[in-house]
This record gives structure tokens, sequence and C-alpha cells, in this order.
């Protein structure tokens, strides 16, 4: 299991200094993270924004540049649409025009590259696509092609056998109605036009559950998925965000209650239903993706239990999130959305110097260690989701830790 993550040897809280302070006596100067850590975070938040608009460069580059601007993937997963979210993401940090007007150039061709997808969510899918663009619209002034989007995003239609999880499912593209809902306004995307969709997935849900003693259960290629990506945490998530009867907010309870009461002895979470395998540490299985989801649930609920359950997960993924791979999905950017969430969440100083640690690790030591193949880079190795591109954003997230939400899951 350990091959699976490097041990974490960093202190579980570390002071920062003023630039006039030396390190402890007993830090050797040549501990390069060891000094990172001990920065200011004015100091270290420029660091994190030089590393991330260089990385942004190569992402683009890579992923638009070489391919002469023509798009094969569109997806935010690993495809164009994520490198337009990145740089979006730049423009939102810098205000850098450009990188609002390349966004929107990349958007257009995954408009095109997604016309005749069946995919429908925003991770996966069109959804994404038209989301993303209307919000960019937006930003540029440009109502003619905001509406265009919006028109677009209402000829959605979801295949009746559609599953119902995150990447690929109803909840996918709920998420993209809230993420419209969100940033281009309340009822942009009319309730009773989600409720449909919701109606649909309480019901699935309940039936497969059936008299079980988990009152929602979902498949997805066979299996009883408990995780962010496939799973109950992903669906969990998105219904929180959606206007529930009590009957059903009270499912959503004490689905969370089920299974923070069957949860490894470790604290982690089983990748699905009867899973007895204590292996994964990622946002797409395991305690990550929980964390997030639980602390969505104390937000919303209030209640101390998922507080504290939040914070069990956050442990795991302390110590043994330090995956040997880099991406937001199953890497160690991702996890690093674990303890920016919690910062949020509770306010704890603790927390944030988490998330530094993390981030400071990625920025000393992820490019080299992936040079070595001590460090998985990705297939994609410049996906959002997969490689550098999910780097780059969390690094420009770390700049200012009270905006940063982890990428198509926390709005």
């Amino acid at each position: 299991m350990a091959d699976r993550f490097f041990p974490n040897e960093m202190p579980p809280f570390m002071a920062e200094t003023t630039p006039q302070q030396a390190l402890p006596s007993q830090t050797p100067l040549s501990d390069s993270l060891t000094t990172l850590l001990s920065l200011p975070h004015q100091t270290l938040a420029a660091k994190f924004q030089s590393a991330a608009l260089h990385l942004k460069q190569s992402v683009v580059r890579e992923t638009w540049g070489s391919s002469g601007n023509r798009v094969k993937d569109y997806t935010l997963y690993t495809g164009a649409l994520g490198t337009a979210f990145l740089v979006f993401k730049a423009y939102l940090v810098t205000k850098n025009e450009s990188d609002l007007n390349l966004c929107s150039e990349i958007v257009k061709a995954c408009d095109s590259a997604s016309a005749c997808s069946s995919r429908v969510t925003f991770i996966c899918g069109r959804a994404g696509v038209c989301a993303l663009g209307a919000v960019v619209a937006k930003h540029n002034g440009d109502e003619r092609l905001l509406n265009y989007y919006l028109r677009q995003f209402k000829k959605i239609e979801l295949p009746r056998d559609l599953p119902y999880e995150l990447l690929y499912g109803r909840a996918g593209y709920l998420w993209a109605c809230s993420f419209l809902n969100k940033h281009i306004g309340e009822h942009t995307v009319p309730t009773p036009q989600m409720r449909s969709v919701v109606d649909e997935v309480l019901a699935a849900g309940r039936q497969l559950a059936h008299k079980g003693r988990c009152p929602l259960m979902y498949e997805w290629h066979g299996k009883k998925y408990w995780g962010a990506a496939h799973g109950l945490a992903g669906i969990m998530n998105v219904l929180m965000d959606m206007e529930l009867k009590p009957d059903e907010v009270e499912d959503v309870k004490v689905t969370l209650r089920y299974m923070i009461k069957n949860r490894f002895p470790s604290g982690n979470y089983p990748s699905s239903e009867g899973n007895e395998s204590d292996r994964l540490v990622h946002w797409c299985h395991g305690a990550p993706g929980l964390t997030l989801t639980l602390v969505k649930a104390a937000e919303v609920f209030g209640d101390k239990e998922f507080i504290q359950a939040a914070a069990d997960a956050g442990e795991v993924v302390w110590k043994r999130g330090l995956l040997k791979k880099v991406g937001i999905c199953h890497g160690i950017s991702g996890n690093t959305y674990v303890f920016l969430s919690l910062y949020r969440l509770t306010g704890k100083v603790e927390y944030l110097y988490m998330a530094k640690a993390f981030g400071c690790f990625l920025l000393d030591r992820a490019q080299k260690l992936i040079s070595e193949r001590k460090m998985h880079g990705g297939d994609r190795p410049f996906s959002l989701f997969e490689g550098l591109g999910g780097m780059a954003y969390i690094f420009l997230d770390m700049i200012d830790p009270q905006l940063a939400r982890f990428p198509g899951y926390e709005l």
C-alpha cells in the first residue's frame, strides 16, 4: 500500500517566519522544502503564481498550440476544455485580458468539437462546454455569445439510459446547472428543469436501495461506487445544492451517516459497497472526495457529526495523501483541496498549513520526481484532471485560499 504514496515526513505544523527571521537552527538550509514551508504566505503566494503562470504556458503550448488549435478531446477532464478552465482561472487571478480571449477561443473550438456529442456532464460532456462558454462570454461582455451558449445548454437532452454519477451521468449535468446559476444568475436554469432530473436521481437511488441499510444507492458499470467521481459521494454532493423536500434531505443525511459508520478502521472509505481493500486515497475513490462532500454537508446542514467526519477523513489524507501521482483526480494536486476546504469550514490555520505543505511539496519536487520516474505525470501529462494542468490550477488557488474550489466539484 505504501508504494502508492510518499511518506509524509513534514512536521504537523510549522509557523511562518518573516523575511528577516532565520530558520530554526535544527533546519538545514539545504532543505528547500522546509525553506518554502517557513515562508510567509505573501512571499509563497508570489512563488505559486509565478510557477502557475509558467506551467500554464506549457499546458497551452502542448494541448492547444501543438495541435494547430484543433480539438480532438474537448472535455474538462483530459481535453482542451480543461486548458480553457485553467486559462480562465489565470484570468481571474491576474485580470490579463489575453487569457480571457484565449479561453474564449479554446471554448469555441470545444463547442464545434462537442456539437454532436451525446455526453451531457460538466467534466466529461457538452454541458461543461456550454456552461463555461456562457460564463466566459459574460466576463467578456459579449451578450450575443452568452445567449448562444445558454441556448445550446437548453438543447441538451439526457438519454434515458444515462447513469446517475458525476463524470458521465445525471449528477454531472445537475452540477453544470448549478455552475450556471451561480455564475450567470439565479434561475438561469429554471428550478423545474433541474427538479425533474433530481426526481429521477432520487427515485433510482431509492429503488436500488429498497429495504437496504442505506436509503440511496447507485450502480455504475455493475458496481455500487462510493466515491466522488462515480458514486455516492459525488451524487450526494450535487443533491445538497438542490432544493430538496424534508424527506429527501433526510435520505441524503442518512446516506452520509451510513458511509461514515461503514468506513474502514483507518478512517478511509471503500471505493465501492462491500469492497474491503483499503488502498485508494484519491478524489475519485476514498477519503479525499468524501472529505469535500462532508465539508459540504457540514456547511449545508450544520451537524457537528459531519464536521468531525470531515476532519477524520482529512487526517487520512494528511497521512496517506502524498500520492505518487500529480493530478487532481488521483494525485497530490487534488488532495491539496481537502485541506483548503477544511480551512474554509473551520478557519483553523493548521489546515491552511497542511494545504501549504502539499502545495510546497509539488512546487519543490513534483517535476523532478516525474523526470526521475518516481512520480506519475499522468497518461495525459498536461491535462487538468490527470497532469500538470491540475498542478497549475491548485497553485493559482493557493494564492487566495478562501476562493479555492476543486474544479468541477466545489462551487
